[in-house]
């Protein structure tokens, strides 16, 4: 399931979070919890994983927003941060994941619901290895892509210690960079405590202006880029490259509609539609067709100032060789750097199979 929710790395995901205030000094405070719960069996293929129940630690530290910039109060003064993330599978073909985080969480009922959504990378103890490791389907590699949902009830016990406990799900994947890449995904039940320093000072929230906001249509190009494996072992890493071209309409402040083409060029399709001409020939593969392939889409931003969450829908309109089917998905960050030029990290998928991490650059005229 959260294939589809991008896998991005740590570094590129924090400096997409951070909006830079440094001319103001903000309250934060620090949270720990315990989760214990189960692994998702979304696939058969990792049945044998599924030992024990998965447990683990989540450490953060949060600062507080207080509506200097105008998507903080239109999100309801929502917290940034970073997680420490430690989690054992209880399966000693998988190992323990430890993680770092960028976050945001944000809040409902009088602040005392928090939704958060964590983006990062993880280093997994014992991946995939032909010779002394085959069982572990899951992690191709030690470094996985990361993500964490988190959804908790906060109550207060004192100035400085707050309680909260509720629903933990995490997400590792790889993104198709090494083979093998089941993934694994844990939901679980969760409880901690977070400690806000004394002394702090506490500015006031700066009040909602409501205006309309609107846009006229944008042209953009993009170029994204990367590296991928078949899932057939063996064929190795190969580049590959996507060239897209969209026009965009934002509606408001929080939303930007979008429709355009994307154009495919996966090296990895080229080795497989050889490797199974041959080795597989009642597949009916004849090891000619042609390995690029052509998409239209249809997408949304939801702007976080100048950071973007990205969502598209997209259908092969050239569709020579079949690969999980024509209908993709692509879900990710974007980052604005001035009114023209824009970077972006986000995860193709079909369905449930994550295809490629993909890190781009584009244009916006």
């Amino acid at each position: 399931m959260l294939k589809r929710v991008l896998p991005l790395l740590i570094i590129v995901g924090n400096s997409f979070f951070i909006q830079s205030q440094e001319s103001v000094k903000k309250p934060f405070d620090i949270d720990v919890q315990y989760f214990y719960g189960n692994i998702a069996e979304h696939s058969k293929d990792i049945a044998h994983l599924i030992t024990e129940h998965p447990k683990g630690l989540i450490l953060s530290y949060n600062r507080k927003t207080y509506g200097l910039n105008e998507w903080e109060r239109r999100y309801n003064y929502p917290d940034w941060g970073f997680s420490f993330l430690y989690q054992d599978f209880g399966n000693e073909f998988v190992g323990k994941n430890y993680s770092l985080f960028g976050h945001y969480s944000f809040y409902f009922l009088n602040r005392k619901l928090q939704f958060r959504i964590g983006q990062g990378i993880a280093y997994n103890t014992n991946p995939f290895d032909i010779d002394t490791n085959k069982k572990n389907n899951a992690f191709g590699s030690h470094l996985l892509s990361a993500t964490y949902l988190l959804l908790n009830y906060k109550q207060q016990l004192t100035k400085q210690i707050h309680i909260q406990g509720g629903l933990t799900l995490t997400h590792y994947s790889n993104g198709n960079v090494r083979a093998p890449n089941s993934s694994l995904n844990t939901i679980a039940a969760n409880i901690g405590l977070t400690y806000v320093p004394k002394d702090q000072e506490i500015p006031s929230y700066i009040t909602l202006e409501n205006k309309k906001y609107t846009e006229p249509l944008r042209y953009n190009f993009a170029l994204r880029g990367g590296a991928n494996e078949s899932d057939r072992l063996g064929l190795g890493q190969h580049p590959f490259f996507v060239a897209s071209a969209f026009v965009d309409k934002r509606i408001s402040y929080k939303s930007t509609l979008q429709a355009g083409v994307d154009v495919f060029f996966a090296r990895f399709l080229k080795e497989q539609i050889e490797f199974e001409a041959i080795a597989f020939p009642q597949f009916g593969t004849q090891g000619d067709e042609d390995w690029k392939r052509v998409g239209v889409f249809i997408g949304h931003e939801l702007r976080f100032g100048r950071v973007a969450f990205v969502s598209q829908l997209g259908y092969y309109v050239y569709y020579p060789y079949d690969f999980e089917g024509r209908i993709y998905e692509r879900i990710g960050l974007k980052r604005y750097f001035g009114d023209r030029f824009f970077g972006a990290v986000t995860v193709k998928a079909h369905g449930a199979k994550a295809e490629a991490v993909e890190f781009g650059i584009g244009y916006r005229l």
